[in-house]
């Protein structure tokens, strides 16, 4: 009753009136964490995208915003007391990028988003997150590991690891690491890598090679050779998965921002004068292949 009424006097719980800036700014990052499971031949096991749109917002008034993403977005939403969205499916004229299930933030009027399919809303002041999601189909690895594990006899080993960017080639992937594991009972190991630095880390049974940036549509090798200690076990090392960390500018899911409107009737700014930032940060989350 308290939430009906607050809302018949016009009052909005998140935002407080008479909100004033010099400049009128609003910032859109697209977050996005891609998690992956990939057998030594390229297989996908599983994947699947978590992603955040996060805002800030540093209006004057009570704006409403109006965000659109990738074209037409069709949902069967019928759970509005919690605020939730399922079965999303956004289509584009070739591809589309498909939504498992969202959650949206309380200020988003999900009416609106039900009968002309754009998440209108009033934005707190400062940062808040606009909705959250979960993407399984269409996903765009931005890097492949292809693996090659080589036993010479019992106290020696080469591992072969080409890495893949599969990203266009005007973006740049950043923070890049690959953890390939090795065996106990590793003795020494000799790198070799033709990009980033390499480095055998004793404490973690692992080789961890580190590169700063690499461009789209390129390929980085590392070569490992491992001297074993004698073992009188005849069990079979289990090769735990290689696993990566990167950060990439753009969103693995597909997701794009279409529009990002501002309307203030009662002040006299438009949304043309409103400077909008928007961002798109894909990262790993677990990101394996199997050897």
């Amino acid at each position: 009753k308290q939430w009906y009424q607050r809302r018949v006097r016009g009052q909005i719980g998140w935002r407080r009136e008479g909100i004033k800036y010099r400049r009128n700014e609003l910032f859109l990052d697209v977050l996005e964490n891609v998690n992956l499971l990939m057998n030594a031949q390229g297989k996908v096991l599983s994947a699947h995208v978590s992603g955040r749109v996060v805002m800030r917002s540093y209006l004057s008034g009570m704006p409403e915003c109006k965000f659109g993403m990738n074209d037409k977005i069709i949902t069967d939403n019928k759970d509005k007391e919690n605020n939730s969205a399922t079965d999303v499916v956004a289509k584009k004229k070739n591809a589309g990028i498909a939504i498992d299930d969202c959650t949206f933030h309380q200020c988003v009027k999900l009416s609106k988003f039900e009968t002309e399919r754009s998440i209108s809303f009033i934005p707190p002041d400062g940062e808040f997150e606009l909705m959250r999601y979960r993407t399984t189909k269409d996903i765009s690895f931005p890097f492949r590991i292809i693996p090659l594990v080589r036993e010479i006899g019992k106290t020696k080993m080469e591992i072969k690891v080409v890495l893949k960017s599969n990203y266009r080639p005007a973006l740049l992937g950043q923070k890049i690491e690959v953890k390939i594991p090795t065996p106990q009972t590793t003795a020494g190991v000799n790198l070799f890598c033709n990009k980033g630095r390499s480095k055998y880390k004793s404490s973690d049974n692992a080789v961890v090679w580190r590169i700063k940036r690499m461009a789209g549509l390129k390929e980085a090798q590392l070569t490992a050779e491992i001297e074993l200690l004698p073992s009188t076990e005849n069990r079979k090392w289990q090769r735990p998965p290689i696993s990566m960390n990167f950060e990439v500018p753009y969103a693995p899911s597909g997701l794009k921002v279409r529009y990002l409107k501002v309307f203030e009737p009662k002040l006299n700014y438009s949304d043309h004068e409103t400077v909008k930032w928007v961002r798109y940060i894909g990262r790993s989350g677990l990101y394996e292949t199997r050897s």
